[in-house]
């Protein structure tokens, strides 16, 4: 480990999910909205399925695409909100902004789109994560202690360091990237993790993964 490098500290967090008493029936509404709540409901309704069904296999729907898609009936819209690529921006900021220009782009070349309308029982309601961080026993100074703790370390520690810590955080990798690169000067190792792109995986495949890359080093 490099000198004056601090140990890997394995973080984890708690998810609390709070409705801020604001929802749109029509997709002038949702766009405005939009563009003034807070990035914590932005987050929520575009990372809720992984946050919920960490096991499923993703492709993770988006509630915007979603709710536009089966209540608005804009489908094609629908699609080009479910086809923005997650992955590739490094702040809520620049996805908010990603889909608020889909949605005015596509009301721009269809007016009549801003004519439908959902019933009170089928509004978008806009709710927000708001996640508690905590630090866990668990720290690494090694590769070997860092794909040992790997196996064991819970599926939210997880979650934080490779989706939380880089797009809420506005870190430009994931935590774990960040420590092989600056830490123990794995940046090849560091680049091939940054390279899996965890939208097309399952937490638990992200671990497995994860794990195969650091063990192949190790044994090399």
């Amino acid at each position: 480990m490099a000198k004056g490098c601090a140990p890997f500290k394995f973080m984890t967090r708690l998810n609390l999910s709070e409705l801020t008493g604001l929802r749109a029936s029509t997709l002038q509404q949702l766009v405005e909205i939009m563009k003034t709540i807070p990035g914590a409901s932005i987050y929520h309704h575009t990372h809720r399925f992984l946050q919920q069904h960490q096991y499923l296999s993703p492709e993770p729907p988006n509630d915007f695409a979603y709710w536009i898609t089966n209540v608005i009936g804009e489908k094609e819209l629908g699609e080009e909100l479910a086809s923005v690529d997650t992955i590739q921006f490094s702040t809520i900021a620049d996805l908010r902004h990603e889909l608020v220009d889909t949605i005015e782009g596509y009301l721009a070349r269809k007016p009549n789109a801003a004519l439908r309308f959902a019933n009170q029982d089928e509004a978008f309601y806009f709710i927000k994560s708001i996640s508690f961080v905590m630090p866990t026993n668990d720290e690494a100074r090694s590769l070997e202690e860092f794909a040992a703790i790997l196996k064991n370390i819970t599926i939210d520690s997880i979650y934080f360091h490779i989706f939380e810590a880089r797009l809420r955080c506005g870190h430009e990798l994931n935590d774990f990237s960040t420590w092989l690169a600056d830490c123990l000067g794995e940046e090849n190792l560091a680049k091939k993790i940054a390279a899996l792109d965890p939208y097309t995986y399952t937490l638990a495949e992200l671990r497995s993964m994860m794990i195969r890359l650091v063990e192949k080093r190790i044994g090399a």
